[in-house]
């Protein structure tokens, strides 16, 4: 981690965060087609270090970072960056401290809803530094969001759980089958007319790829629900299941594959 980077943090925290930002947008990698996401972390740590002897100066950082004048914010562009930073550490930070969870969870329902592509993935990003840290704790805020949040609030919940080093114990695995479940199922339920919107179709193309990341880490489970899912006849849900069992990572299971391919083509 460069000293730079840490001086400029503590000149922000000292009430000047103008060359902070100033050294994100610099180094954003934006516009472009990768985001820096390691300087985003770098910050995030670098703050977490500091949330619990000064958490109001933390917090007060961070709301800049997410709420300044973005009235001239662009996809794809620097400004775009500090939105994406603020919300990646809000997530790390509540990492230690756990009094700031459930504002969290409820300013990444918010940003979960970001017109900005790489704002929504920053939520993802945040959400996996906390279920990192204590998934259990975690795993009940993304189900609230399955089962009762808006269409891209359901696609943070099952993005940041698609992630194979979260997959590490049965109980997170099992959440992860019934998280992708949740949603498939809600999704089976929306209204023709509503599968023209902007938002369910973000939701769709994030489920053409996190349940083949789920099945791969629980196989049999997985591809269970991927053949009830292609018992339902939903033109949606077929498409979800083709894109799945296309992906490298499902490469291996030919014969499930196979099975899957020829329900929903049949």
């Amino acid at each position: 981690m460069h000293d730079t980077l840490a001086s400029l943090v503590e000149r922000a925290l000292a009430g000047n965060p103008r060359p902070l930002e100033f050294y994100l947008r610099e180094h954003s990698h934006l516009p472009g087609p990768r985001v820096n996401i390691e300087l985003a972390n770098d910050v995030g740590h670098l703050l977490s270090a500091s949330c619990l002897k000064s958490p109001d100066t933390v917090r007060a950082l961070i709301h800049y970072f997410v709420n300044g004048d973005r009235r001239s914010v662009k996809s794809n562009s620097p400004a775009e960056f500090v939105i994406f930073c603020g919300v990646i550490v809000v997530g790390i930070c509540a990492t230690v401290q756990p009094l700031w969870r459930e504002q969290t969870v409820e300013m990444l329902n918010h940003y979960a809803c970001s017109p900005y592509w790489r704002v929504r993935d920053a939520v993802t990003l945040a959400y996996q530094h906390l279920l990192t840290a204590d998934a259990q704790a975690i795993i009940p805020y993304l189900m609230r969001a399955a089962g009762a949040g808006n269409y891209l609030q359901q696609r943070a919940a099952v993005t940041a759980i698609a992630e194979p080093r979260l997959l590490y114990s049965a109980a997170t695995l099992h959440d992860a089958l019934v998280l992708q479940r949740i949603v498939l199922e809600n999704l089976r339920q929306v209204p023709a007319i509503e599968r023209e919107y902007e938002a369910f179709k973000i939701l769709r193309r994030a489920l053409g790829y996190t349940l083949s990341v789920v099945t791969a880490a629980a196989p049999e489970q997985g591809f269970a629900l991927m053949r009830e899912c292609a018992s339902w006849r939903d033109d949606d849900i077929c498409w979800i299941l083709q894109e799945n069992i296309k992906k490298r990572r499902l490469a291996r299971f030919v014969e499930y594959t196979a099975i899957v391919n020829k329900m929903i083509s049949s």
